[in-house]
């Protein structure tokens, strides 16, 4: 079962107002008076139910009196270089930890995955870090914070010229397709799915780590 998406950026294209377009960037005609914008940098997020991981003081233990960590990330933040062959995307993000026990400092490490998925379903690649997360004697709440980095091919995130052409041909009102989306015209989008990336974080869970996410 592959989990569900929540994309920071959005994750067929990248839509914006065509006004916040750049230059290099593409900007779609979608209809008579609605534009959008497709970038060569992939969409960010985290997939549902690995935004989050408890741990408990026996393994196979789900009671709350045997509850040790509980862990969330947020904050997914990403900054994107598109000036050379090899698109460049950074992301960071915090983990706010909780501990059940106080007693003692105490540095856990907590571990994550970084995906690049290609049109949707496709693994280019698949990274495991870990983020330390260090709690002071008597402290029951600290911070960590991580990293994951992508390398992509532009050539593999540009659109062939043909279907640049059929997405960005101007269309006036009155025309039989005016109000036609030409992403819906399968051979484009095709070839948007194949030229569309994301990169993927979340907490690295077990099966019943994650099923435990699923079902609270």
């Amino acid at each position: 079962m592959h989990p569900a998406v929540r994309i920071i950026a959005p994750a067929a294209i990248v839509l914006a107002l065509s006004g916040c377009s750049k230059e290099g960037d593409l900007v779609l005609n979608q209809g008579v008076g609605v534009t959008s914008v497709r970038t060569l940098c992939p969409a960010v997020g985290i997939p549902d139910y690995t935004g989050d991981i408890t741990t408990f003081r026996s393994a196979d233990s789900r009671l709350a009196s045997d509850l040790d960590i509980e862990a969330s990330m947020t904050n997914l933040r990403t900054t994107c270089d598109e000036a050379g062959e090899r698109v460049y995307a950074n992301a960071t993000f915090d983990v706010y930890a909780s501990r059940a026990d106080t007693r003692g400092a105490r540095t856990v490490e907590l571990p994550y995955f970084s995906v690049v998925l290609r049109g949707g379903s496709s693994v280019v690649t698949k990274r495991v870090g870990t983020v330390s997360v260090t709690f002071a004697d008597g402290q029951d709440r600290a911070v960590g914070r991580g990293q994951a980095g992508a390398f992509i091919n532009r050539a593999d995130a540009t659109l062939p010229d043909d279907v640049r052409r059929k997405i960005t041909r101007e269309r006036r009102a009155g025309d039989a397709d005016a109000a036609l989306d030409p992403l819906a015209d399968p051979e484009v989008k095709a070839a948007v799915q194949a030229a569309t990336f994301e990169l993927l974080v979340g907490f690295q869970l077990s099966q019943e780590q994650l099923a435990y996410n699923a079902t609270r």
